[in-house]
């Protein structure tokens, strides 16, 4: 039995007390979704985040729910940063507008000289969506209509992990849907699997003798069932 090579991606949102990181703008939560070929595995990762002196702005609770006083006893990035590594590990990330949730994770990393994530090497939903659907709304909230998915738990608020979870299935739907870890789809950042599929295929064995006389007859009487069959056009 052939088995494929494992495709392991993390969808990923984050939360936020603001849209300027260059401002001072913090990460307050991190949602995590793992994904093996494409399907979600339900193994998670979520965490609140102390962003110490900076505050929520009153958009940003509007949006999320979250307040100062709920994060003032959450941990501080520096404090999850190795666990959250730990997670993403060799993960492709897969991210909805990419270049501001890894902007603002290189903004906490660069503060602890970690190593920073690569815009590059990311799965841009958004990028994906505006592709397939050219001069279609691309929110979460559009795609999520668009495919069908239920996304009422977002109602009231957003959350990182609810919006990862819901991400997933999107992700899913971009692809060609719920069957793509089967299919694979044309994307490039799938290829490599389907290079393996195709290169660890066994060919069947050529056959070297010709039909019988009776295996013509029986596939002639065959055809006369059919209208207008694709074999009755090839000249032999």
């Amino acid at each position: 039995m052939t088995i494929l090579k494992k495709i392991r991606e993390i969808v990923l949102d984050t939360e936020t007390t603001g849209l300027e990181h260059e401002g001072g703008d913090r990460i307050v939560e991190i949602g995590c979704v793992e994904l093996i070929n494409h399907i979600p595995t339900g193994n998670t990762y979520h965490v609140y985040i102390n962003p110490e002196t900076q505050k929520m702005s009153p958009d940003a609770v509007r949006i999320s729910g979250i307040t100062d006083d709920f994060l003032k006893d959450k941990p501080t990035f520096g404090e999850i940063v190795d666990e959250f590594l730990n997670f993403v590990g060799d993960g492709v990330l897969v991210i909805h507008n990419a270049a501001f949730d890894i902007s603002f994770l290189n903004s906490e990393l660069g503060r602890l000289n970690k190593p920073l994530f690569k815009l590059e090497d990311a799965i841009d939903t958004l990028d994906l969506a505006h592709r397939k659907f050219p001069g279609a709304a691309a929110n979460l909230d559009a795609l999520c209509r668009r495919f069908e998915i239920d996304a009422s738990s977002r109602d009231e608020h957003h959350g990182a992990l609810i919006d990862s979870l819901l991400l997933a299935d999107v992700y899913m739907e971009l692809l060609g849907g719920k069957q793509s870890g089967l299919a694979f789809g044309s994307d490039e950042n799938t290829s490599e699997a389907m290079t393996v599929m195709h290169n660890t295929k066994q060919s069947r064995q050529k056959r070297t003798f010709k039909p019988s006389e009776e295996e013509i007859a029986a596939h002639n009487e065959f055809l006369k069932s059919m209208e207008s069959p694709i074999w009755n056009k090839i000249v032999i």
